[in-house]
C-alpha cells in the first residue's frame, strides 16, 4: 500500500515524513529525487545548460536553483520545457524506489503529488495542513524567501480548500509537536491494518 503524502508550502511535511520514518516506514521523496536528477555530472544537467545557458551553472557544477526558479517563474513556457524533460525522469526513479521499499506500507511525498499525475501512484492521499499564516512564517524563516514569492508559490499551488476536498487522511499541524504525534502514531495504526487487509 502507498500513502503519498503531501501539503502547500511550509505546511510540515518534511517534519511529519520523519515521524513516519522513525516508526520503521519508508520515505519515497520527489523533491529529493528531483534534486538526485540533476546532480552535477550527469545528462540531465547538461540538457538544463544548454536550453538555458551555461550561466545557470554554479561555479562549482551544480544547478543555480534560484535563478532557475525566477526564469521559470516569468516564463510559463520555459516551466513547461522544464517539467517536460525532468517529469518522465523523476517518476520512473519514484515508482523504482517504491518498488523496492520493503516496509508494511510506504510512504510518496511530494509537494506536487495532487497537481501532477504522480497521484495515480499512490491508494491514499495523506494531507498535511497548516493555516495559511504559519505557512509563510515557517516558509520564510526555513527558505529565507520573501513573504510574497512564498504568496506566489503559495498561488501556484492547489488552494488549501482543494487540497483537504481531494484527501483521504488530514493532518492539522498547528505547530503542537505531540498533538502532531499523536496524528501520525493515529494514522500509522490505520494505515498498518489497511495493508494487512491489502495483502
Amino acid at each position: 500500500m502507498i500513502v503519498g503524502l503531501t501539503g502547500g508550502i511550509g505546511s510540515g511535511k518534511s517534519e511529519v515524513s520523519a515521524r513516519f520514518e522513525r516508526l520503521g516506514i519508508i520515505v519515497v521523496d520527489a523533491d529529493m529525487i528531483a534534486r538526485q536528477v540533476v546532480e552535477p555530472g550527469g545528462l540531465v544537467l547538461e540538457k538544463i545548460a544548454e536550453h538555458f545557458g551555461k550561466a545557470i551553472i554554479t561555479k562549482d557544477g551544480a544547478l543555480d536553483r534560484k535563478q532557475l526558479r525566477s526564469i521559470i517563474f516569468e516564463q510559463p513556457s520555459e516551466k513547461i520545457w522544464l517539467e517536460s524533460l525532468l517529469h518522465p525522469i523523476i517518476r520512473a526513479e519514484t515508482i523504482a524506489q517504491l518498488n523496492s521499499s520493503q516496509s508494511p506500507y510506504t510512504i510518496l511525498s511530494s509537494p506536487l503529488l495532487l497537481e501532477t499525475n504522480q497521484h495515480e501512484l499512490v491508494d491514499r492521499v495523506l494531507v498535511v495542513d497548516a493555516d495559511e499564516t504559519l505557512q509563510v512564517s515557517r516558509a520564510s524563516s526555513r527558505d529565507s524567501i520573501s513573504p510574497e514569492n512564498i504568496q506566489k508559490i503559495m498561488q501556484s499551488q492547489l488552494s488549501r480548500s482543494a487540497r483537504c476536498a481531494k484527501a483521504d487522511d488530514i493532518i492539522l499541524n498547528h505547530g503542537d509537536l505531540h498533538e502532531l504525534q499523536d496524528q501520525v502514531e493515529f494514522l500509522h495504526a490505520r494505515y498498518l491494518h489497511l495493508a494487512q487487509q491489502t495483502h
